[in-house]
């Protein structure tokens, strides 16, 4: 990651009190904060969530590609989004909300699609991308590219009452750890008909806050190094039961993207 400002300034020590004052974080956590940089894909369910306390926690550079716009549609869930937005990018939109947040933090702002032309140019300069997409075929591309630029991915997912994360990161493997990538876990796209999105299948919209909260939890924590990750595991949660669960994601020795980095 950047290297660690020299000091927090005062305004800095106002502002990230609440997170200085925790022995877990700290001066040394907050810098580590401040200095980190973070792609989010997606404006959307998770994006809205998760991009307001990434701000709001001192994140100091943040990226947010979409290429959509607000739709009335997506009002439902997207709450970084308002009435008044609809017909805006949601990157840039998103944008505007967390410079309001936090006017001294940086954010990028990429109106355009991920794609395989793009992906690596735009993730080689993030330590850490947060994928919130709705598509197989995009969490693929991002966790392959994130494996061959040895990039850490935090990956979330929504059902109609359930989501899920996990962390991706195989390039810190072990030889006696040994951790997956995505395509451990989805070796490849499902197609069409696994794929089922929320104009589809609808979403129960406190869903995509809390599953998008989750994510910038754990990127905050990979950031600042507390606590247990997700790599190598895998958080399924459930709205309806109101529980959740963490299950072992075990590294395919044999995967075409990661297996030879293990």
């Amino acid at each position: 990651m950047t290297d660690l400002y020299d000091e927090i300034t005062d305004e800095q020590l106002e502002r990230y009190a609440r997170h200085i004052i925790m022995d877990e974080v700290g001066d040394l956590g907050q810098q580590k904060l401040i200095a980190a940089k973070v792609l989010v894909i997606g404006a959307g369910g998770l994006g809205s969530a998760m991009l307001p306390y990434l701000a709001a926690s001192g994140v100091g550079t943040i990226g947010i590609i979409d290429d959509d716009v607000v739709d009335l549609s997506n009002l439902q869930r997207q709450v970084i989004h308002a009435t008044d937005d609809i017909g805006a990018n949601k990157a840039e939109n998103a944008a505007k909300r967390m410079r309001a947040i936090n006017p001294e933090i940086t954010i990028n702002v990429y109106s355009e699609r991920i794609n395989a032309d793009n992906a690596a140019t735009i993730m080689k300069s993030y330590d850490i991308i947060a994928d919130g997409c709705d598509n197989f075929s995009t969490r693929l591309l991002v966790s392959d590219t994130a494996v061959a630029l040895q990039k850490t991915l935090v990956s979330a997912a929504l059902g109609r009452f359930d989501g899920q994360l996990a962390t991706f990161s195989p390039h810190q493997s072990t030889s006696e750890n040994a951790l997956p990538c995505y395509r451990c876990f989805m070796p490849q796209d499902p197609g069409p008909k696994a794929q089922r999105s929320c104009s589809d299948v609808g979403v129960l919209s406190p869903v995509a806050g809390i599953i998008g909260t989750m994510q910038a939890t754990e990127v905050v924590k990979v950031i600042m190094g507390i606590g247990l990750s997700l790599a190598g595991k895998i958080l399924i949660f459930d709205a309806l039961d109101m529980r959740s669960r963490v299950i072992n994601l075990p590294a395919d020795p044999a995967c075409p993207v990661c297996g030879n980095k293990k």
